[in-house]
This record gives C-alpha cells, sequence and structure tokens, in this order.
C-alpha cells in the first residue's frame, strides 16, 4: 500500500471513529405527554424532575401539554392517528377507554417486586394488566379557606348538609363578591355531582349493573345543588382551574378538588394574603352517615412503540424512585406510591395528608363508570343532564330520566 494511501485511509477510519462517538453520544429522543405540564406549579417540578433525568441518563425529553377538559380526546385522537409516543400520563379514571385502543405497553413485567403499594398498583390496572405505573393516587374531597370561614364567623368545619348550608350563608353575607362554595358548574367536570348523588343515598347503577340514575336520592341531590346555584351560594359556570385561583385569591370558602389543593393555592395566592388551607369530610344528610368522596390518582402510561424500552425507564424513575417520590410530595402534597416513601417520616408526619387519608379517601369509592370503554361519553352526559338542570331548562327527575337511558345505550 502506498504512503498517500496509506495516509487516505487513517484519515477515514478517523472520521468513521468521530462519526460513530457523534452517534454515540446523540440523546435518545423522547415525548412525555401530560396535563400537569399545562399548569404551573405542577409543571415547573415536573420538568425539574424531567431535566434531571434527561441530563444523567442522555435523553432529549420533549414535554406535550394540554389542558385537563380537552386532555383525553387531544391523547385518543393522536393515539388513533398513530402520532401518539413516549410516556403519557393519564387519569386513573382513563385507563379502561385507553386500554382499548391497544396502545399502551404491559408494563407487568417491567415493574421490580416491592417497589409499589398494591393497592397504587391495582389502579392502573384494567382486567389485570398493568398498563400503567402509579404516581400518586389519593381522592377528591373537600377543601376550605380557615381564615375565611372564621372572618365570616363560621368557628367550627360542617360536618352535616344543614350546617354546611349556613355556612356558605354567613360566607355570602359576608362578602357579597365572592363565592362560598366553588361547585363545579361547568359541563365538563360536572361529575363531581357523583358524591353528592351518593350523599343523598342515589345511585348510578343498581347492583345487578342496570342504570338507576334517576332515582328519589340522585334527583333530590341535584334539586338541592340547583337551589345552591339559585341562593347565590354557588356560581356558574366554574371548572376546577378557576375554583383553584378563586380560592388562592381568598374569593371562596369551599370547594373540591385533589389533595394537591393545598399546593396549589400556596402557589398561587397573593403574597399579603393569609391561606390556612384545610381538609374536611363531605357534609352528610343526618348525623352518622359516612362522607362520600371519589378516588383519584394518576398513572403514567408507555406508548408501545419503538422507543418503549426508554419510556419504560423514565417512567419508572418518575413514579418508582422514593427520592421523585418525597420531593414531588413537598411540593406538590401528592402522596406517593412506593412502599418506601409512603412510610417516610416526611409523608407520616404531614397532619393535612394524615386527616385526608384518614377523613377522605379511607371512604372514597371508584367513580362507577371507570369499568366502561365509555367512560367519558357517560361522564359528558351525566353532565350535560345536570347542567340542564342548573340553568332551569328541565327538572331533576326528566334530565336524569332521559340521561339513563342514554348511559343505559352506552353499557350494552
Amino acid at each position: 500500500m502506498s504512503r498517500k494511501l496509506s495516509s487516505l485511509v487513517s484519515v477515514l477510519a478517523v472520521l468513521l471513529l468521530i462519526v460513530g462517538v457523534t452517534r454515540a453520544q446523540e440523546p435518545q429522543a423522547l415525548t412525555f405527554t401530560g396535563w400537569s405540564l399545562n399548569e404551573g406549579l405542577s409543571r415547573d417540578v415536573i420538568l425539574g424532575f424531567t431535566d434531571t433525568y434527561a441530563t444523567e441518563n442522555n435523553v432529549a425529553i420533549t414535554p406535550v401539554a394540554f389542558p385537563f377538559n380537552e386532555y383525553l380526546n387531544q391523547v385518543i385522537l393522536q393515539a388513533n392517528g398513530g402520532q401518539l409516543s413516549g410516556v403519557v400520563q393519564l387519569d386513573v379514571a382513563w385507563m379502561a377507554p385507553m386500554s382499548t385502543i391497544g396502545v399502551l405497553k404491559d408494563l407487568g413485567a417491567d415493574i421490580p417486586e416491592g417497589v409499589y403499594s398494591e393497592a397504587a398498583l391495582a389502579s392502573c390496572q384494567v382486567n389485570g394488566v398493568q398498563y400503567g405505573l402509579p404516581w400518586t393516587t389519593a381522592s377528591i374531597g373537600m377543601v376550605a379557606n380557615q381564615e375565611l370561614l372564621t372572618a365570616a364567623g363560621v368557628t367550627e368545619l360542617p360536618t352535616t348538609i344543614a350546617e354546611f348550608e349556613a355556612a356558605l350563608e354567613a360566607l355570602e353575607a359576608y362578602n357579597p363578591d365572592g363565592i362560598p362554595y366553588a361547585g363545579i358548574t361547568d359541563v365538563a367536570q360536572l361529575k363531581d355531582i357523583i358524591p353528592w348523588i351518593y350523599t343523598f343515598g342515589g345511585s348510578l347503577f343498581a347492583e345487578d349493573g342496570s342504570v338507576s340514575l334517576g332515582d328519589e336520592g340522585s334527583v333530590a341531590a341535584v334539586e338541592w345543588y340547583a337551589s345552591l346555584l339559585e341562593r347565590n351560594l354557588i356560581a356558574a359556570d366554574v371548572d376546577r382551574f378557576d375554583a383553584r385561583q378563586l380560592f388562592a385569591q381568598g374569593l371562596v370558602g369551599f370547594y373540591d378538588d385533589a389533595i394537591v389543593a393545598r399546593s396549589l393555592a400556596a402557589g398561587n395566592k397573593p403574597a399579603d394574603l393569609d391561606l390556612t388551607v384545610v381538609s374536611l369530610p363531605r357534609p352528610v344528610v343526618n348525623e352518622g352517615d359516612a362522607p362520600q368522596s371519589l378516588l383519584w390518582g394518576h398513572c403514567v402510561g408507555v406508548i408501545d412503540d419503538a422507543v418503549a424500552d426508554a419510556g419504560t425507564a423514565f417512567a419508572l424513575y418518575l413514579t418508582g424512585t422514593p427520592a421523585v417520590g418525597i420531593s414531588y410530595f413537598e411540593q406538590m402534597s401528592l402522596p406517593p406510591t412506593t412502599i418506601e416513601a409512603l412510610a417516610s417520616d416526611i409523608v407520616t408526619s404531614d397532619t393535612y395528608v394524615s386527616s385526608w387519608s384518614a377523613e377522605v379517601t379511607a371512604y372514597a369509592s371508584a367513580n362507577p363508570f371507570w369499568i366502561y370503554p365509555e367512560s367519558a361519553r357517560m361522564e359528558a352526559l351525566l353532565g350535560e343532564g345536570v347542567q340542564l338542570v342548573l340553568l332551569g331548562e328541565a327538572s331533576a327527575a326528566d334530565a336524569l330520566a332521559d340521561t339513563a337511558s342514554e348511559i343505559a345505550d352506552l353499557t350494552e
């Protein structure tokens, strides 16, 4: 081989080595889709975890956010169009409909033993298949602004409906420009009526699986809820985001939210406003009745495609690393799902979380729509029916009877 040819071969070898190293250093591309990436404080906290993981593991993670009320439809559209990839935040209520699309990876074989609590794992399963990893598990309950209640002369948290109405009336008299109870009235989230239906002794499904919505208790609950609007004790067109913002501004006495309510309020309140967030069991009709709430939680799913392995590794880090779970808890008050984090002093010593767990989550029940692939549509139908009553366009009995018939068609 000539000296010139030998030199050329050497140069080519060096160039190939440089190209190989460069390619080896190129980060793995991954998409992370979530509604919590659309909300101020939670977005910043989660992106902090994401950035740390990306740096330490040579992964380029692209966050994609949709508002909560649009989220499920957007994710389903993308999944059906073959455009959904990477890691996806999912409400526990959405696991069944998402599992039917066939894009989620079964993560059962990827979960290390003894990491997550069994209850948390179960919340992200559909028919025994682990379609998601549990990120946080708790319930939707009620919170109150202790300072505002005290200023309005409400010295004790209400335990009955009668006491609750008296507290709302005191708040209305104290500040007519505020909202005593920021109950959800926006149609997209009117599924919040479900625990009130249970409170009044109503149901959505009978033991045999038939639709029982429209029974005496459900009609009484919706009539009562509409009466709150008529008396200016709740307001029209309020969604969860509105309620959170108004609560943080000191304009709301009570509202329904996940356990994250305390941290959201702390992150959004004016600097000069005193705001103590307290949880309370949902008021009952009669002393001794069990307070009602709905199970709530987030799962992290992985799309079963070419980057599924990278997605699984990130999902396990985000949900299954005790230090990450504890940090998320400290910043957002969201209960972790790993056994180690749940047993930590930081979690067990928090009175807000412990009282929520003992007085709210302990009585929580699963949303009865979750088992159906058409659960999102069923919830929408319920919201539309209740909204007709709130608008005065139908009686509770008629609206719920029509809604029950439409829901029954979706169970077949």
